[in-house]
């Protein structure tokens, strides 16, 4: 079996430019690319995430470290600023080393954001869901 790093793709939005918002809506993000592709902690090397500039209040980062990614490499920006852009978006790149394939990453784009990727939004709901009949 041949380990590759992967990327693992995810956004959201929150509902306003606070702490409270952006991390419950990161959290909210994690926890489902988590679900969806069954990643284990310890398979993260680490992780990017961005934020548009209208998201100040908080690093998302902070919401991996209260999930328990206290040993991966987490790093925090902005995204370019882009006329008619997608406004208080959280999006995260996750470098995964798995023996998955790239066609089998579930990638997790939610809330506001399904309509960066709605076609990635529509199979990440179905794995969810698919996960948790087999729970």
């Amino acid at each position: 079996m041949t380990i590759c790093c992967r990327g693992v793709r995810g956004a959201t939005t929150a509902e306003a430019n606070t702490r409270e918002a952006i991390l419950e809506a990161t959290r909210d993000m994690l926890e489902r690319l988590v679900a969806a592709n069954g990643i284990r902690l310890e398979e993260i090397a680490s992780a990017i995430f961005s934020t548009t500039a209208d998201l100040t209040a908080e690093f998302p980062a902070v919401a991996a470290r209260q999930l328990g990614w206290i040993d991966t490499a987490l790093m925090c920006t902005h995204e370019m600023v882009v006329p008619g852009s997608l406004a208080r978006c959280v999006r995260v790149l996750i470098h995964w080393n798995t023996s998955r394939h790239a066609d089998e990453i579930v990638h997790v784009y939610m809330r506001g954001a399904r309509t960066l990727r709605p076609e990635l939004a529509a199979a990440a709901e179905a794995a969810l869901a698919a996960n948790r009949r087999e729970s």
